[in-house]
């Protein structure tokens, strides 16, 4: 059986930037561009209709901004994973993005290569950062604000399991790891995200959008 395609909404109000992302993004088999926009509320609209997977979402564009279009649909599609794709590095604009739900910061200086594997990544419930962002994110302490940005790769995944239900054996055996190690990622992620127990980690985690 195939694997299903990732299913991709670009949003831009930059027509040749628009247009650009989709014909490379057409060319890699494993993606699927379900369609293109220019403004926030047109974007609000096409995710609820056309249910990609990943959009790729500009922030500063004329009409509705990406930012509340990020917002509405994350709280609206909680399977959506939203990547910021922009050209703007100011600290309150990653900061509100990021607040919005967005899994993934990038700068349109990006590679089609590095948006491609982003892509990937947070279809995978990865989040994704430029490099300049995310050392911003350090010096600036914004991970204090979102303390899921201080889990590492498998508490990440051990996070995305516990909102998907599955008890601790359950997520060892999905893992390949075990109860013991599973247990220490749990209370772990608990410390981190300043919760009392693994029902607030999954509502976290779904309110967040990270699942």
């Amino acid at each position: 059986m195939a694997k299903e395609k990732i299913r991709v909404l670009v949003v831009d109000d930059h027509e040749m930037v628009r247009l650009g992302l989709v014909s490379y993004l057409e060319t890699e088999p494993a993606i699927e561009v379900v369609g293109q926009e220019a403004d926030g509320a047109a974007a609000v609209e096409s995710a609820a209709k056309l249910k990609p997977d990943v959009i790729l979402m500009d922030l500063v564009m004329e009409g509705a901004d990406g930012i509340q279009a990020t917002k509405t649909i994350v709280s609206q599609n909680s399977h959506v994973k939203v990547i910021a794709l922009t050209s703007f590095a100011e600290d309150d604009l990653i900061y509100r993005a990021l607040e919005a739900g967005a899994a993934g910061y990038l700068l349109k200086t990006a590679t089609a290569a590095e948006i491609t594997q982003s892509i990937f990544s947070v279809a995978q419930g990865q989040t994704v950062f430029d490099p300049h962002i995310a050392k911003k994110l350090v010096e600036n302490r914004q991970t204090d604000a979102l303390p899921h940005l201080r889990l590492t790769e498998r508490e990440w995944e051990v996070l995305t399991l516990i909102a998907a239900g599955l008890s601790n054996q359950e997520i060892a055996d999905n893992l390949h790891i075990g109860v013991k190690t599973v247990k220490t990622h749990v209370s772990n992620i608990l410390s981190k995200l300043e919760l009392s127990d693994r029902t607030q980690a999954a509502v976290y985690a779904h309110r967040h959008g990270l699942v």
